[in-house]
C-alpha cells in the first residue's frame, strides 16, 4: 500500500489512512533517511490516536511510552494474537544503538510482544530481533518534496 504526503498540512490526513491499515498489527518498523520524516509521521500517527503528552522523537531515551484513548473503529477489536485493545504506544529510535546487546538489556521482547503499539525508527540496526510479523513502512522524499509512505 501507498500513502502519499503532499506536505507537511497534509500529514494528518496521511496518518488516517495509515491508522485505517492498522489492523490487529501492533509493531511497525519505520525505515528512511535522515530527514525523511519518520518522526513526523509516527508524531502525526500519535496525535491521531489522541495521545495527549508532548511527543518527541526518543533519540537520547530510545523509547518514548505514550497513552491513548482514541481507538478508532476502522481497527480491529477482535480477539487477536494480543487479545486486546492497545492503549499504549511505545516509539522506539534504535539510531544510537551500538550493540544488539543493548536492546536485549533494555527487555525489547516485553515490548514487541506486549499487544500496544510498537512504532520502530532505525529497525535496520535491530533487524533480526524484529517479530516476523512486524509491517516494514518506507519513507521516502519525493523529487516535488512530497513524501511516500509503502508498507
Amino acid at each position: 500500500m501507498e500513502i502519499k504526503i503532499k506536505d507537511i498540512e497534509h500529514i494528518r490526513e496521511a496518518a488516517r489512512e495509515f491508522i485505517d491499515y492498522i489492523g490487529d498489527h501492533r509493531v511497525f518498523a519505520f525505515y528512511g533517511k535522515m530527514g525523511a520524516g519518520k518522526t513526523t509521521f509516527v508524531k502525526a500517527i500519535c496525535e491521531e490516536l489522541g495521545v495527549e503528552d508532548v511527543i518527541t522523537s526518543p533519540t537520547f531515551a530510545i523509547i518514548n511510552e505514550y497513552a491513548f484513548s482514541s481507538w478508532p473503529l476502522a481497527i480491529s477489536t477482535e480477539p487477536t494474537a494480543n487479545s486486546q485493545q492497545p492503549t499504549t504506544i511505545y516509539h522506539f529510535d534504535f539510531y544510537r544503538i551500538k550493540k544488539l546487546e543493548e536492546v536485549y538489556d533494555m527487555g525489547y521482547e516485553d515490548y514487541f510482544y506486549s499487544g500496544a503499539l510498537c512504532f520502530i525508527e532505525w529497525p535496520e540496526l535491530i533487524e533480526e530481533i524484529l517479530p516476523d510479523d512486524a509491517v516494514r513502512v518506507s519513507i521516502s522524499e519525493q523529487e516535488d518534496g512530497s513524501r511516500l509512505v509503502t508498507f
